[in-house]
């Protein structure tokens, strides 16, 4: 999420289309290389992207330059039930795609499933970005603010009116950024056992 030097310009960001969902996939993949999610491979990874640009209680947006895609952000208006809806829908399908690697991580998968439900997000707002990436190329050049921004205003447009975000506790640009969209710190978490993560609450 860190930015550096970069002479990318920024362009306005828009909404992803399916044709889009494998570069976002690889993204998301390139920039957290060591996140649970890419573990499952790549074609359960796009199963969820695409289920985020079909389902009408989520969105995803991005950002291009002359190569392709350079950023992206995800986001959901109600977490628990997005998830809810792709195992509905998907579920079987990118089981049976991820099933090697989700054996070698039962706990894993148990954890991430269980994320939006947990009792202890009840006082939190349902509303959440789940991912921001920015390409390597275009770090530096305000690509990821202006995705963090353009979800914000997507919120808004869809009459969300306070909106969660997790992060690595350790990961102060990222920090940065939502402070500077703001969202404030509200507690420590454990998404997976032993990762200690930070919850930042918008407004």
């Amino acid at each position: 999420m860190s930015e550096g030097r970069a002479s990318v310009p920024v362009r306005p960001v828009r909404p992803a289309e399916l044709c889009d969902v494998a570069a976002v996939a690889r993204l998301h993949t390139d920039r957290f290389p060591h996140g649970f999610l890419p573990t499952l491979g790549s074609r359960p990874l796009e199963r969820l992207y695409r289920h985020l640009v079909q389902s009408a209680h989520a969105f995803l947006l991005v950002a291009d330059d002359e190569e392709s895609i350079n950023g992206f952000v995800a986001a959901a208006e109600d977490t628990r039930r997005v998830y809810r809806e792709f195992l509905r829908h998907y579920g079987f399908a990118a089981a049976v795609l991820a099933a090697p690697a989700a054996l070698r991580a039962p706990r894993a998968v148990w954890e991430t499933i269980r994320y939006g439900g947990r009792a202890d997000h009840a006082d939190l707002p349902p509303a959440e970005i789940l991912a921001v990436a920015v390409a390597q190329r275009a770090r530096g050049a305000g690509v990821a603010s202006s995705l963090v921004a353009g979800a914000m205003n997507e919120f808004r447009r869809r009459g969300v009116a306070a909106a969660r975000v997790v992060t690595a506790t350790g990961n102060s640009h990222a920090l940065r950024l939502y402070e500077r969209a703001g969202f404030r710190r509200q507690r420590l978490i454990e998404v997976h056992r032993g990762v200690r993560q930070e919850v930042l609450v918008w407004p």
